[in-house]
This record gives C-alpha cells, sequence and structure tokens, in this order.
C-alpha cells in the first residue's frame, strides 16, 4: 500500500503565502505582494478584502489555453528584484504566463537532496525541464557536477542570471538548450551516466525546435530512458509537475516501475504551500521519488 506525502518548504524569510480563495493566491515575493489565479482555491479567503486590496499586482488571463496574461500593477513593479535563499540569490520577475521564476516549493526537496549527494564526492547530476535553475544551483552549490537542460533560450538565460547573482560561477554547471527526450536518447548513446536525475516537466510543451510534448504520454518513456542513464550505484530520481490531471499516485507507480531492478524506495505525494495566518494548505504541485537505500523521501519539515 502506499503511502503519499504532503511536504511543505522550510520557513523563508523572502517569501510568503500570505492567503488563497476565490480561485486566487496572495504571495509575497521579496518586498512585492502579487496576487495570482489558483483553480484549486475554491474556498473562501480568510483575509479581508481590504488586505487583498494591498497587492503591488494582479496577473490577470486575457487569452487562450496557455495561461498567458497581464499585470495589473496598482503601484509599479521593477522589471526584476533580487531574492535570496540561505546561499542562493536569485532574480523574480513578472512574467506573461503569472510565473515569477521562483518556485518555493520545490525548496521542499532540497534537503532530500543535499543528503544524497553528501554520501558521494562530486555526483554527477542532470535536471531536466530545470527552467531558471535554482535546484541546479543548489545542487552545483554542494558539490555536484550539473548539466542543466531546458528549452526555452530565455529560461536559460535567467537561470545562468541566477548562477552570477548568486557567486557560482565556478561552479560545475552546463547550461544546454535542448528538447529533453533527444537529448537522454543522445547521452545513452555516447554512454554516459548520472548519479541523481531531477525532472520537472510541464503538462504540455515543445522543444527548441517544435518538439510536441505531453505529459501523460511521454512521462513513461522518459522515465524508462533516464533510468538508463543512471550509474551502477544511483543516488536517486526525482519527478516534480503542476497543473497536471494524474495523480502523484500515477507518478510513482510510473517510477516504481522503471526503478524495479535497483534496490531503494519510491515515496509520492504533494508539494504544498502554508498559508502564514491561517496554517491552511495549498496545494502546489505533485511529486515522486526514488532513493538509494531504504529511506523514505522524508523531509524535515513534512506539512502534516
Amino acid at each position: 500500500m502506499a503511502d503519499l506525502n504532503l511536504l511543505a518548504p522550510p520557513p523563508w524569510d523572502d517569501y510568503e503565502l500570505l492567503d488563497s480563495g476565490n480561485g486566487a493566491k496572495l504571495e509575497r515575493f521579496g518586498q512585492y505582494t502579487l496576487v495570482r489565479p489558483e483553480t484549486q482555491a475554491i474556498w473562501s479567503p480568510n483575509l479581508s478584502e481590504r488586505e487583498w486590496q494591498r497587492a503591488d499586482a494582479v496577473f490577470e488571463k486575457v487569452r487562450g489555453e496557455d495561461g498567458a496574461g497581464i499585470w495589473q500593477q496598482r503601484r509599479q513593479l521593477p522589471e526584476q528584484w533580487l531574492m535570496h535563499d540561505d546561499h542562493l540569490a536569485f532574480w523574480a520577475r513578472p512574467t506573461p504566463f503569472r510565473h515569477t521564476g521562483v518556485f518555493p516549493e520545490h525548496r521542499a526537496h532540497w534537503a532530500w537532496m543535499r543528503r544524497q549527494l553528501a554520501s558521494r564526492r562530486a555526483p554527477r547530476v542532470l535536471v531536466l525541464f530545470g527552467y531558471t535553475g535554482l535546484s541546479s544551483l543548489e545542487a552545483a552549490r554542494v558539490g555536484a557536477q550539473v548539466v542543466h537542460v531546458d528549452a526555452s533560450k530565455p529560461a536559460l538565460r535567467w537561470a545562468q542570471d541566477n548562477q552570477e547573482a548568486s557567486g557560482l560561477t565556478d561552479k560545475p554547471v552546463r547550461w544546454l538548450i535542448d528538447d529533453a527526450m533527444k537529448f537522454v536518447a543522445r547521452e545513452i548513446r555516447r554512454g554516459h551516466s548520472y548519479d541523481l536525475i531531477l525532472m520537472d516537466p510541464p503538462i504540455f510543451g515543445r522543444g527548441p525546435n517544435g518538439e510536441l510534448w505531453r505529459l501523460t504520454e511521454q512521462l513513461p518513456g522518459l522515465v524508462r530512458e533516464c533510468v538508463s542513464l543512471l550509474s551502477e550505484s544511483p543516488l536517486g530520481m526525482l519527478i516534480s509537475a503542476y497543473a497536471t490531471n494524474i495523480s502523484a499516485l500515477t507518478m510513482q507507480n510510473v517510477l516504481t516501475e522503471a526503478m524495479a531492478h535497483y534496490q531503494g524506495t519510491t515515496s509520492a505525494g504533494e508539494l504544498v504551500l502554508r498559508e502564514s495566518a491561517s496554517g491552511r494548505l495549498l496545494p502546489a504541485a505533485i511529486y515522486a521519488c526514488w532513493s538509494s537505500g531504504a529511506a523514505p523521501h522524508q523531509e524535515q519539515h513534512p506539512a502534516v
């Protein structure tokens, strides 16, 4: 019987989920407060309308299925602003797709990642669909050799800007613009291997040359191919996903099947954010994780 976990990131001075409800969430990124759509927040807000009206900007969707929209700024936002974690610095930007380039829920995995990487000298890490690179930089910071792959040139430049802001330009990170499926296939042919693989695939996307990606159709095949890239004694594999109609249990079953020939443990669940005032939990993403050894993927900050 599978146990599904709820994992929340540790407390963070530079980010706060203030409230959620009525299909939206109120967040603080550094010194700026933003309102963004959140389809799962079908409950009522806890804070007053006056508190929500104090937000610096509100994202409004304006067209199509891609989630594109505009930011209605109540007070002028800078084009970008610097945020800090304990050891990293990175840029937040209000994008036309509601994202800021900062995904606070991912920090729930970083303690696990650091523990896995600490057991090996200069481990090799592959990050697929790496976007703005925060997990890649955290892995590099603790001694990993990182290959970061994303199909978006602007996202890759953003990740490199974050590397510079964090003072980690001396760390071994290869930033590659490529289609994830094609890159993995080439790495297998080259005979390369990795000790840890992280991926955060979208529900739908296109590669740099128009390659089509659909999560429910292509995730099982990508996971199986990634298993072929693992070293003889792998440390782990982690998959997270947003805005998908598959469950964490489905993702765990895919990963368990792919890793059947390795000794280790799979776990799965939801990444959640905790509202600062009420303590209510907001679902943010699903994940599945395989860990070497017998220890499950259990963080220092479980949500419950």
